[in-house]
């Protein structure tokens, strides 16, 4: 794909919330972190998966181009999207610095 290539993603989960969404800046361990909030528990990987559906989802990714490096049992994660739009750091900026969806 023209204009693509691998980019890592900050993310702060916050899992048992009442309502899904994906928005919001957390200053955590990997630096500024996009803040995912799920509704599925902290179990067995539930939220880990439903964060990572919750990211391919709001940036209209494909969820195979969405994957965990680092962070499966912290609420701090750190995905792999690969491969990544050339225009997708601007909308991960405006959803971390804006308003939540």
């Amino acid at each position: 794909m023209v204009g693509t290539s691998r980019l890592t993603l900050a993310v702060r989960v916050k899992p048992g919330a009442a309502r899904p969404r994906v928005g919001g800046r957390y200053d955590g361990a990997h630096g500024p972190a996009l803040v995912v909030a799920v509704s599925a528990p902290a179990v067995e990987g539930a939220a880990t998966e439903a964060a990572r559906r919750a990211i391919a989802d709001a940036f209209r990714l494909r969820r195979s181009t969405v994957e965990l490096l680092t962070g499966r049992a912290s609420r701090d994660k750190v995905f792999v999207i690969d491969p990544a739009p050339a225009d997708l750091p601007d909308r991960i900026a405006a959803l971390r610095d804006g308003a939540p969806r």
